[in-house]
Formats: structure tokens, C-alpha cells, sequence
């Protein structure tokens, strides 16, 4: 068996090997988000339900009707490619090292999750809330907040970016909503820890992996995410790979107008435990590039995550010391990203 160091300690992550058990997506969980815009207060409750039984079973799963337009997304992957399409050195003149809180530009393999692999294969374009240098929260050194780093080509990629994360943190906010539910908790419960949400979006272009795939250098390597949770859109051909519970790892498709939505360690120690933080990996063996949007959604930088007082009891005591939200973020990153770290070389 193998295992993972992630942020809430070490995890077991099933087998060696690249292969995958081919599942029905059914597996993963498909909630109807259509019930948290209902005014019949029953009809949310019943889907805060559904989403706390993928939570404690599964820590994945998909959504439908999340208000989100198709065309803002379309928009959002067409100004991407063509960005991701400029010379190597126009897409570095933004390099994430050049920006004070982790924004820009991250070329090939300059991103490792799992510590035990060579680097990730993907490239990605990091962004966040638009936030002024002379902002209180900046001037006081919170990290994570800050202006982003904007490429000056193409003309329509920064309003297009802008107007698909506007639309994920939107959706993030009737997400929280469902997990207070899910947690037997007050609906609006966590709104007044996401008045400036360390709210992390991500574009990313993976190249295709063919013939033999060295098995320590995937797109992504097998990792849980570090916020809250996450809201995934995929484009392309299926590559997402979610660690069951049995160990084996199974394919999370891509399902036309749906997110994937998967829990993170910082929501994971909220709860206790009690909602899953599942190991994923990503490996695209479709013989051509493939794009994803993720954002990471996480409270206010000054929140304190510990164990909810509804998820611990004696049977189950606290797992997990107090942490600032955004000091976890930064560690996890600090972990991540060679521009952060001093690294031997990658053999």
C-alpha cells in the first residue's frame, strides 16, 4: 500500500499502480441543487440531507442546476487556450513567483501535491479575489489576499476569467448554505465567515500522457484539497480519479452541465472527521489536452477552524487544534510550490 502526507496527516492511498476501476459515475453521488433555491424551507433541509450522505460516504459529488451559466464558462475555456497557447516566456512574464499572494502563471511541473512524486503535469493559471495592494487586510501581510496577476493578452481573458470566478463564488455561497444543512446547523450559518472568502480559482491545461506513464509524474498526484471544499468543472475526456473506500481507485467523468464538488482537509477538521476528505489524482491518457476550473473555497482568512461542538462528543473528542484559516492555506502551500520552498533537485 501507499501512502500520502496531506494536511491533516498521513493517508493511505490504496494500491500502487496507475490502474483504474471503470465505474458507472453513479458511484459518485448527482444532487439536484435546485431544492437550496426553493423557498419551501423542507426542500432545502432534504437537500442539505443528501448532501451530508455524500459527505460521510462518499466526499465527492456532482450537482446539477447550480445556476451557472454554460456560456460563461464556454467563454472562460476559449480565453484560457488561447492564452495557455502563448510562447512559454510571454506566459512568465506573470509567473505566480513574481506576485506577493499567490497569483499568475505556473508552468509544467513547478507544482508537486503528492511529496513523494516528480512534479505535477499541468499548467495553471492562479487567481483570487481582485483585491487592492492598499487594502487593509494586504497592508497587514494576510497572504492570501491581494491583486491578481493579469497576462496582456488576450484583450478578453481578464473579463472572462473575472465573470466565470464571479459565478463559482456565488455557487460557493448556496454551497455553504447546503452544508450548514448538512451539519444539522443554522442555513446561514457560515455567511458571516465569507464576507472576503479566501475563494482560490485555478485554470488548468493538462497535456496528454501517452505509452507508459511514469507513475510518479501525472497530472496531478494523488492528494485531498485544503479548503473547504472544492467546485470542479471539467472539459475534456474523464481523467479525475477518486480513492473509494475499499482503496480502488474510480473514475469521476465528466457529466455535461455539472460540477464536481469534493470535500477539503480545512472542512474536514471542521467536522471532526465526519465528513470525508477524499484522496483524487489526476492522470489524461486521452491523447489530447484537457482543461479544468477549480475553485477552492475557503471562510474569511481570520477564521478559526476547530472541531465543530455538534461533531465532537466523548466518544468522538477533538482531533484537531485551532488553526487561522488562511495560515493553513499558506503552510499548505508552502508545501506545494517550488517558487515557495527550496527544494533538492527532482530526480
Amino acid at each position: 500500500m501507499a501512502v500520502v502526507q496531506t494536511g491533516n496527516g498521513v493517508r493511505i492511498t490504496g494500491d500502487e499502480g496507475l490502474d483504474v476501476q471503470r465505474t458507472a459515475f453513479t458511484e459518485i453521488p448527482l444532487i439536484d441543487l435546485a431544492g437550496m433555491m426553493s423557498p419551501d424551507e423542507m426542500d432545502r433541509r432534504r437537500t442539505g440531507a443528501e448532501v451530508r450522505k455524500a459527505c460521510t460516504e462518499v466526499g465527492f459529488f456532482y450537482v446539477r442546476h447550480h445556476g451557472v451559466s454554460p456560456a460563461v464558462l464556454a467563454r472562460c475555456y476559449e480565453e484560457s487556450k488561447a492564452f495557455f497557447a502563448l510562447p512559454e516566456a510571454e506566459k512568465c512574464r506573470i509567473h505566480i513567483r513574481n506576485s506577493p499572494n499567490h497569483r499568475g502563471y505556473g508552468p509544467l511541473l513547478e507544482e508537486n501535491t503528492n511529496p513523494d512524486s516528480q512534479g505535477d503535469l499541468h499548467e495553471a493559471f492562479d487567481l483570487a479575489g481582485d483585491i487592492p495592494a492598499n487594502d487593509p487586510d494586504v497592508l497587514a501581510g494576510k497572504a492570501l489576499y491581494g491583486p491578481n496577476l493579469w497576462p496582456a493578452q488576450p484583450e478578453g481573458f481578464k473579463p472572462a476569467v473575472l465573470a466565470c470566478y464571479k459565478s463559482l463564488v456565488a455557487l460557493g455561497h448556496t454551497l455553504f448554505r447546503a452544508f450548514a444543512l448538512a451539519l444539522e446547523l443554522e442555513e446561514d450559518y457560515f455567511l458571516p465567515l465569507i464576507h472576503k472568502p479566501c475563494a482560490h480559482m485555478r485554470i488548468l491545461r493538462y497535456p496528454p500522457q501517452e505509452g507508459v506513464v511514469n507513475e510518479k509524474q501525472i497530472g496531478i498526484g494523488a492528494h485531498s484539497d485544503y479548503e473547504c471544499f472544492t467546485i470542479l468543472n471539467q472539459n475534456g475526456d474523464s481523467a479525475l480519479q477518486v480513492l473509494n473506500a475499499a482503496g480502488v481507485w474510480v473514475e469521476a467523468p465528466p457529466i455535461p452541465d455539472t460540477f464536481v464538488i469534493n470535500v477539503g482537509d480545512m472542512m474536514a477538521r471542521w467536522t471532526n472527521d465526519l465528513f470525508c476528505s477524499t484522496l483524487h489524482r489526476v492522470i489524461n491518457r486521452s491523447g489530447k489536452e484537457r482543461y479544468s476550473i477549480p475553485l477552492f473555497f475557503g471562510p474569511d482568512y481570520d477564521t478559526v477552524i476547530s472541531p465543530l461542538s455538534s461533531c465532537q462528543d466523548e466518544a468522538h473528542p477533538p482531533l484537531y487544534p485551532p488553526v487561522r484559516a488562511g495560515e493553513y492555506i499558506l503552510s499548505r502551500f508552502d508545501e506545494t510550490y517550488d517558487y515557495r520552498q527550496s527544494q533538492p533537485e527532482k530526480v
